[in-house]
């Protein structure tokens, strides 16, 4: 189906198809979460903006489009009207091959043909991050249809530990901030230069254990730590631990170890941009600024930027000169001081998106992002 595709490409697509294996039929278009879309959608969307970019906006054939835009397109058909329009995964696996192929013919094409997004190799770019966009997303929704199929809750038996984070000085200094890389996007660009006062930054992520020495503190149930919004949502909604985390008795949990053997010492999280910003108080700091968690990843701070994402305490916003590319709904709806940052990576972030200045951004109750914090002071 993809040899005579661009070989990372071929490779993103096959682990997409991979995605719903393992999974019954109800699980494959079950809406695992309020803010993830059935495995089915997610794959299905991925095929279909690939065929939308390079068939229909390079070469302008809609026959593939125009019979499925009104399913995945996301602005069209809503996250919890898709499971019943999906077809089961035999039938999206036929139709993704099909329309693999009639691709890699446009591939082929596309090495002699002229179009603005051709250029420098930028759409073979930009898909290849859709897909691996979606693979992170998807494997979210893998992760809270585990949550659902948990049987009794198992102790971790982590010990409680003090909120006490090593730091590192960044001095004061001036830094290219963005990318210019072909494959950076319309929100990382243009590189600008920042002056940044002296910093402390810790080079390690909170861990589960720290986290659990804030609820053990009363953390969840003292609203001198919380912002307004975020005390509010957080009695809304009877925020009480990270997402994930389940009650195992008297001050044990089960946490998922998705990441280290020693969970406790692994980076929490399953949290939100409130509760990240609440335990920084607690903890008598700060989140980092996204220039300066830039900064530090530049200069070779931070030890481990890539296991869970990191919140930082800046709303999503254009840098100085921001130019919307290749269309105007990718990150200009979001700059409405309603989304917030999160940089670095996850483990379950590909390759194609790891990059200092990527940015990620979501709305500040969102837990089940794989999001978790570093420490900063002035």
């Amino acid at each position: 189906m993809t040899q005579n595709a661009p070989t990372r490409l071929a490779q993103l697509r096959d682990a997409s198809l991979a995605m719903v294996d393992g999974l019954t039929p109800a699980e494959q278009r079950a809406q695992s979460h309020p803010e993830l879309s059935p495995m089915l959608w997610h794959v299905g969307h991925v095929f279909f903006m690939e065929t939308y970019w390079l068939a229909e906006r390079v070469f302008g054939d809609r026959r593939v489009t125009d019979a499925w835009c009104d399913l995945y397109f996301p602005e069209i058909c809503a996250k919890d009207e898709r499971s019943s329009r999906l077809p089961d995964a035999a039938a999206l696996k036929q139709w993704a091959a099909e329309v693999s192929r009639d691709n890699d013919a446009y591939w082929r094409q596309a090495a002699n043909h002229d179009h603005p997004l051709l250029d420098h190799g930028y759409l073979a770019a930009f898909l290849r991050q859709h897909y691996a966009q979606h693979l992170e997303t998807m494997r979210l929704a893998r992760a809270q249809l585990a949550l659902a199929r948990v049987p009794a809750p198992r102790p971790s038996g982590i010990a409680a530990a003090a909120p006490d984070t090593a730091m590192q000085t960044v001095n004061a200094c001036d830094m290219a901030i963005g990318s210019s890389d072909i494959a950076a996007y319309d929100n990382e660009q243009p590189v600008f230069t920042a002056h940044l006062p002296t910093f402390d930054i810790a080079p390690r992520c909170v861990s589960n254990a720290q986290w659990l020495g804030f609820m053990q503190a009363g953390g969840y149930a003292r609203p001198e730590f919380w912002d307004d919004a975020g005390w509010a949502w957080r009695v809304a909604e009877s925020i009480q631990h990270p997402q994930h985390w389940r009650a195992a008795g008297a001050d044990d949990w089960d946490i998922p170890a998705d990441i280290d053997t020693d969970i406790g010492q692994a980076p929490v999280h399953g949290i939100g941009w409130y509760e990240a910003r609440a335990f920084a108080r607690y903890a008598g700091a700060r989140l980092p600024r996204e220039i300066e968690w830039e900064a530090a990843r530049r200069t070779g701070v931070l030890a481990d930027d890539a296991r869970v994402w990191q919140w930082c305490d800046d709303a999503f916003y254009p840098y100085p000169g921001f130019t919307a590319f290749p269309y105007d709904g990718y990150s200009r709806p979001w700059f409405d001081g309603a989304h917030f940052v999160a940089r670095g990576a996850s483990v379950h972030t590909e390759i194609d998106v790891r990059r200092p200045g990527f940015r990620n951004f979501y709305p500040p109750a969102h837990r089940h992002v794989f999001a978790g914090l570093r420490l900063a002071r002035a």
